[in-house]
């Protein structure tokens, strides 16, 4: 289950962040795949590396890894410099993480770390690589937010209402965009057999929803690109439920399922040593 990119328009680079794992690793494999070089942006050196030497071994292709923390404030700059050799036609802004939890549990400085990387990293690759590939006339950019976000989700308050904020952006640079021959289009992601689910304490087989693949997951974020859609939704039963349940039953179910992951995982991790 790939989707098959055009090397003309979204080719002969392409830039993916949070590349080391999960989506992002999966978007680097399915853009590969279709022949285009690879940038792998992400903290872990040593799983880029990994990712990097996989994709040039099977699909015959070059990677440039990158390793820096894109929660930064500045790191666009060191990005631009490490890149500006390279002609880029598709930008994966896919970095991002979930802290799950009651809201006033957290602590407050790690909420602003959260909402500046889910956040001021998707603008600020917007912003410098959208006029990049304004300037070729052609290429696309994804953009990476959560299923339900627009709608608030309860013991992920933070994080959801920053993925909120890239959904706005998202589907506004669409418009924008479009005259500019520039493909934009958000990837609002269902639950995904990920390793994120372990954060969550949630397990695929448990999961009163079942988590698509993540191969299914690329594969239809892609293929909405070619399409030039504004917003996809992986997963037929995703769409059904998104376009169908009533908010507060959709919110209210999110509610259960985090906050029952949040405290089987706190059960089965003990008591604390301190």
């Amino acid at each position: 289950m790939r989707a098959a990119l055009d090397k003309r328009r979204f080719g002969p680079w392409a830039l993916v962040t949070g590349a080391s794992s999960g989506i992002g690793q999966e978007f680097a494999r399915q853009i590969a795949a279709s022949g285009i070089n690879v940038v792998l942006v992400a903290r872990r050196e040593a799983l880029l590396q990994e990712v990097g030497r996989s994709v040039a071994a099977d699909f015959k292709v070059d990677y440039r890894v990158l390793a820096m923390d894109i929660s930064q404030e500045g790191f666009i700059a060191g990005l631009a410099d490490a890149t500006h050799d390279l002609d880029i036609g598709l930008v994966i802004s896919n970095a991002g993480t979930g802290n799950p939890g009651a809201f006033l549990k957290h602590d407050r400085q790690l909420l602003r770390e959260t909402l500046r990387l889910n956040t001021m990293s998707h603008l600020e690759i917007a912003h410098h690589f959208g006029a990049k590939l304004a300037e070729r006339r052609r290429g696309g950019l994804i953009l990476v937010g959560a299923m339900g976000a627009d709608n608030g989700i309860p013991c992920l308050a933070n994080d959801g209402g920053a993925k909120a904020y890239v959904h706005s952006l998202g589907e506004a640079l669409h418009y924008e965009f479009k005259p500019l021959g520039v493909y934009v289009t958000v990837l609002a992601t269902p639950l995904t057999e990920t390793p994120v689910l372990e954060k969550f304490g949630l397990h695929p087989k448990t999961s009163p929803l079942k988590p698509i693949s993540v191969e299914q997951c690329v594969s239809e974020a892609l293929n909405g690109l070619r399409k030039n859609r504004s917003r996809v939704i992986p997963g037929r039963l995703n769409r059904i439920m998104n376009a169908l349940v009533p908010v507060s039953l959709g919110r209210r179910m999110q509610a259960d399922m985090i906050g029952k992951g949040v405290a089987n995982k706190a059960a089965s991790a003990g008591p604390s040593n301190a």
